[in-house]
């Protein structure tokens, strides 16, 4: 008789680099997501990936503050610490240990096809980090610990996803059990992409040496509203139609950004500012963004004026994953052929 398909119980597992000030890419794309599903009654688990961020170097002070500033940014956005588990990776060693098993799994002709690999070594491979080039199965060790059934990821992220489902795939095959899910990546909303305000035909990036090209989550009310009005933009007016926007990428990009913040869609948008300049359009999402932003900007400032409670928050998150995750990594390992002996 054949095992029965294992039933895996919808979890959402999803994480940021702590490498860098939020931006509202990162909100918009990310967290503002998080939070909807959050909402949705599944459990969701969200995490600061910092082992990945030590894929390139990074100056150990700096990280402690990223990290715990990037916490605070989840929290302000709208993420409540016990409705859902938030912690940084480091704190739970099964992500290591399973990443170091899923290796072992994964090919290196998977890994050389990453986008974000050649992207990120360029010219250089040869002096990239193994972490840099292992990064693909470390996130997928991320998602499978947990057994998340669904991964909330922007575009740029649905590679790493389809390799984190090929190794679950080849692992339940090698082994001959249906232990990890299969997971969805889940791709929604106006702005799960969203570009610099410099240039539309990039996306908007923390490490973009002008300041000027994206809005940080910590920008206060009068930066958040003149980089909006300062924004790239051509000087035609908004069309009757999206389709008008087709090839018109810094207007496309702030269409996307104000249907995102308002909770509309695009079309919805267009119907609204059709025909009108943005002389009018761009004040009137600077006024939007300032509404929907500063308090998040407010609240990050008053969590990180106490780091020690932002540090309890993460601490609290860890033990909590750490519950669901250790079963998880015992079962594979027994899989895998390995002895744990009983330790005091």
């Amino acid at each position: 008789m054949s095992t029965p398909k294992n039933q895996f119980s919808p979890r959402i597992f999803s994480g940021i680099q702590p490498s860098g000030g939020l931006t509202l890419g990162n909100y918009l794309g990310a967290l503002k997501r998080f939070v909807e599903k959050q909402n949705e009654g599944i459990e969701t688990i969200y995490c600061l990936v910092d082992l990945h961020a030590i894929t390139v170097w990074q100056d150990p002070a700096r990280l402690r503050d990223q990290t715990r500033e990037a916490a605070a940014g989840f929290i302000a956005a709208g993420i409540d610490p016990k409705r859902s588990i938030l912690f940084n990776q480091s704190q739970v060693s099964a992500h290591a240990e399973l990443g170091w098993i899923f290796n072992c799994v994964a090919r290196m002709g998977w890994m050389n096809r990453m986008t974000q690999w050649k992207d990120k070594a360029g010219k250089d491979s040869e002096k990239a980090s193994l972490g840099l080039f292992a990064y693909p199965s470390l996130m997928a060790a991320d998602i499978l610990l947990y057994h998340a059934t669904h991964v909330p990821v922007g575009e740029d992220q649905k590679q790493h996803v389809e390799l984190c489902r090929d190794i679950a795939a080849k692992f339940n095959h090698d082994y001959g059990v249906d232990f990890f899910p299969i997971t969805q990546p889940v791709i929604e909303g106006a702005a799960t992409r969203v570009m610099s305000l410099r240039d539309g035909t990039k996306k908007m990036s923390k490490s973009d040496p002008s300041d000027a090209s994206r809005i940080n989550l910590t920008d206060d009310s009068d930066t958040i509203a003149q980089k909006f009005r300062k924004a790239k933009t051509d000087s035609e007016p908004l069309p009757e139609t999206l389709e008008g926007l087709k090839d018109r990428p810094d207007a496309k990009n702030l269409v996307n950004i104000f249907a995102a913040l308002s909770d509309q869609s695009p079309t919805e948008v267009i119907n609204q500012y059709a025909g009108q300049g943005f002389g009018t359009f761009k004040p009137a999402l600077a006024d939007l963004a300032v509404e929907k932003l500063s308090p998040i900007a407010n609240e990050m400032k008053r969590l990180m004026a106490d780091p020690a409670e932002i540090d309890r928050i993460l601490g609290d998150g860890a033990d909590r994953a750490d519950v669901i995750a250790q079963p998880i990594l015992a079962r594979t390992l027994e899989i895998t052929g390995m002895i744990r002996s009983r330790r005091t």
